[in-house]
């Protein structure tokens, strides 16, 4: 039992909801790995919040237990030999007749009693108000419930009426990519960090409830969703990528929806060397492009990681510099002061002359507006119309600009960027500088996410209208090791700026590959911390690398 929920008799008349449900609202879930041992020794001790039911099928193995909301909610990796899947089973407070029937009566009296004005109220705001009402109602109908099935009350309350419903489990666990349901009474699904794609124990029995649940995504992203228009792809306001079809007008299985959940910190370049993405030389030489303003795009299919990568690498962007970025859905998130985030907006009604609806911001209005802002950097989510053709005369002028592409190489990026409906002439691609190739590669027995290659552009052979290209770094699928082909045009030119020798640009790029080394060895993953590092370094290069020397000496000295 939680130390907050220890309540003795004599206080109990004093019972603090508001205490009780910080358990419900913590944003971030504690990352601890429950033994399957402890989890079950748990159990038998008959928790009164969370009874982890113990399994006796000898198909099954737990894998791991982890406390998704401690004392309440937990997530459990099985896997069942007899069918050969993975299941994450989503486990809650089981209610009795008795607790079911007061948080019945509890939801529908708060359903009709709150105002228009609910939506509109913050978080904190509604748990206040939502606290107040609870309150109340219990006051005044003299209801008794005991510590414990408040406690489990409360949590459903919270969980119905401030989070995501019965999939709010899965929406605060930070190890789950992405959320899909298929339909009515079909388990749903998500795309875990290790065991990748899964079933859950997690379903929508009723069309009526899985519709409403619909709906009230698109009051999320504060759009409409009905049979009139059954199509939904919107943002949350947590900034989560919501796409979803309501009840059985296009989709025949029932309503469905896919969300692609929001880090709130974002990917960062010690994650990249952490997770095998990149190697620290690697990104110690993207860290020198993005100091000397050079344009790049990141290529690679769905879901390998593009703009997580592009995320990570413009945490170098010097801390004064004036950023702003442009996106359909929000993803990219940066410490910098000096930063301008856009996003697309839907229009209403029907389309006119011009393919556009009343009242609609697309990618090109965006990226129009970002040359007006006088930007040193510009980011643009993906690119895949007119605004390509903007953004690279951008890049001709002088803005270092940073986007992502669907495609699996040079050449296809080439292919897509000059034909329909992008339509860049190829010359005009010489404006860009680098091209970063990733892919989701299967690797043994499991599919990791690995930068393919770096290439450099390096001019354009007018007699064969080919692109001239260079080749950096390329992954050895296996070794799984990452190969420096020899030779960089682009740290020629900016030795050649600077004035530097090829023993002063060595120099520097073993201490860029010595700070990201350090980083990752101190496991200094928050995006606030890497930037003040990058900062530090930006200001004094030779004391920062000096101090983290000195620190390195003595801790190996204390060992």
């Amino acid at each position: 039992m939680a130390e907050s929920s220890k309540v003795s008799e004599k206080d109990s008349k004093k019972f603090d909801l508001f205490s009780i449900m910080e358990p419900f609202i913590r944003k971030t879930p504690k990352k601890i790995m429950i033994p399957a041992k402890e989890a079950e020794e748990k159990s038998d001790e008959g928790s009164i919040y969370t009874n982890i039911p113990p399994i006796t099928d000898p198909n099954i193995d737990i894998l791991e237990i982890k406390p998704v909301i401690e004392d309440f909610a937990y997530a459990r990796i099985i896997y069942d030999n007899a069918n050969s899947e993975y299941i994450y089973e989503a486990i809650e407070p089981q209610l009795n007749d008795k607790e079911k029937e007061y948080l019945t009566l509890i939801k529908d009296s708060l359903s009709k009693t709150m105002d228009y004005e609910w939506e509109k109220l913050a978080d904190h705001d509604k748990r206040e108000y939502l606290v107040e009402s609870i309150e109340s109602f219990i006051k005044s109908r003299n209801i008794e419930l005991p510590d414990v099935s408040r406690e489990k009350v409360m949590y459903y309350l919270v969980r119905d009426f401030i989070g995501y419903g019965r999939v709010d489990i899965l929406m605060k666990d930070d190890d789950i990519e992405d959320i899909s349901c298929d339909g009515t009474n079909i388990p749903i699904f998500i795309f875990h960090k290790k065991y990748e794609s899964i079933k859950t124990t997690v379903k929508f029995e009723e069309d009526e409830i899985l519709d409403s649940f619909i709906i009230s995504l698109g009051q999320r992203c504060g759009k409409n969703i009905s049979v009139a228009t059954p199509i939904l792809d919107g943002t949350s306001k947590e900034g989560h990528r919501i796409q979803a079809t309501y009840s059985h007008e296009v989709t025949t299985r029932g309503s469905s929806f896919t969300i692609r959940r929001f880090k709130e910190k974002p990917f960062t370049p010690v994650e990249l060397v952490k997770f095998k993405t990149a190697s620290p030389e690697m990104i110690a030489y993207l860290w020198m492009m993005v100091e000397n303003g050079k344009s790049l795009i990141v290529c690679g299919g769905t879901a390998c990681g593009k703009t997580a990568t592009l995320n990570a690498i413009s945490l170098f962007i010097p801390p004064g510099a004036k950023i702003v970025t442009m996106e359909d859905t929000r993803e990219i998130n940066l410490p910098h002061e000096n930063w301008i985030p856009g996003a697309t907006r839907s229009g209403v009604g029907e389309r006119g002359a011009d393919g556009k609806a009343a009242g609609e911001i697309d990618m090109y209005d965006l990226v129009r507006a970002a040359l007006r802002q006088r930007p040193n950097y510009i980011i643009v989510g993906e690119v895949r119309g007119k605004e390509t053709y903007t953004m690279f005369q951008a890049m001709a002028t002088g803005h270092t600009t940073y986007t992502t592409m669907h495609a699996d190489s040079v050449k296809s990026m080439v292919h897509r960027l000059e034909n329909p409906p992008i339509n860049t002439p190829r010359i005009l691609l010489t404006a860009l500088n680098l091209v970063i190739i990733q892919s989701f590669a299967r690797l043994k027995d499991q599919q990791v996410r690995r930068i393919k290659e770096i290439v450099e552009i390096v001019g354009f052979e007018a007699e064969t209208n080919e692109l001239v290209t260079n080749q950096v770094y390329a992954w050895n699928q296996i070794t799984d090791s990452f190969i420096y082909k020899g030779h960089s045009f682009i740290l020629d030119a900016i030795m050649e700026m600077k004035n530097m020798t090829h023993e002063d640009m060595q120099n520097e790029m073993d201490r860029r590959t010595e700070v990201i080394e350090y980083m990752v060895k101190k496991d200094i993953t928050d995006y606030r911390e890497i930037a003040k590092i990058i900062t530090a370094y930006y200001k004094d290069p030779e004391e920062t690398i000096d101090r983290i020397r000195e620190e390195l000496a003595e801790e190996e000295n204390e060992s």
